[in-house]
């Protein structure tokens, strides 16, 4: 099934629902949330999934793992997905937050195929087999840690967001505490409370999960040099630690 909606077929008494659906840039998925859990891959393009918890960035060739009745939002940059609307009653280890995994050749194949199914399958058939092999793969997906907290209160998760839509290396703690009308020390002591860890930080780990949706039309020097690091090896090292492996992987 392509661009259709899973509210139109959620009633079927199947446990997995295959739905690929092609989104224009910059499109907007409002803030929603599915009865079922939901695998959401991007076969091309980079996903932007927030929650109230946090915000995921789901590069090409990789998913989010949504857990069933989760209120999100997606921001979609030039992206095809291909996604599995699942039985949260068929997944009991399905991940209880928001997960980002690495998606191999296996998978890939296996999402790409079943989108071209039916909405209703016949049991015991191949395209239920092949449903029931992918179900099967995701047990063996490795977590990629592509997250970042966001606050919950005002005005720190308002300044949050707009730093992760336009992160800028000259943004400091001391005009976000005038933002907030708040002392420097009063603004770090609450932010810390709010995110579990420092504006200058948190900051610097915005600007890496940036990177994400810079590296495919970039070279790693000119994202190294747009994001204020002093070298593209600066930058490699630093995008190494956070996501444990180098950047020239998402170029």
């Amino acid at each position: 099934m392509r661009n259709v909606s899973v509210a139109d077929y959620d009633h079927l008494p199947v446990d997995v629902l295959p739905i690929g659906t092609d989104y224009p840039p910059g499109h907007l998925l409002p803030r929603h949330a599915h009865r079922r859990a939901q695998l959401l891959y991007g076969a091309s393009g980079v996903m932007l999934v927030e929650t109230d918890e946090g915000s995921w960035t789901v590069p090409t060739d990789r998913a989010v793992m949504i857990p069933p009745r989760v209120p999100h939002e997606v921001r979609m940059l030039e992206v095809s997905t291909w996604s599995l609307y699942v039985e949260p009653a068929a997944v009991p280890w399905w991940p209880t937050q928001c997960t980002v995994v690495d998606v191999g050749p296996l998978l890939r194949e296996l999402l790409r195929t079943s989108a071209t199914f039916p909405a209703e399958v016949e049991a015991g058939g191949r395209e239920d087999a092949v449903l029931r092999l992918a179900l099967w793969e995701l047990r063996e997906v490795s977590p990629v840690p592509l997250a970042i907290s966001l606050p919950r209160d005002e005005p720190f998760r308002t300044l949050c967001r707009a730093y992760l839509a336009a992160p800028d290396v000259a943004v400091t703690n001391a005009r976000w505490a005038r933002g907030a009308a708040l002392g420097e020390r009063t603004f770090d002591r609450r932010f810390r409370e709010q995110s579990g860890t420092s504006p200058a930080a948190w900051r610097a780990r915005a600007r890496l999960l940036a990177s994400l949706r810079m590296l495919p039309g970039s070279s790693v020097t000119a994202v190294a040099a747009r994001l204020g690091y002093a070298s593209p090896a600066a930058f490699t090292a630093a995008f190494t630690r956070a996501f444990g492996t180098p950047p020239s992987r998402f170029s």
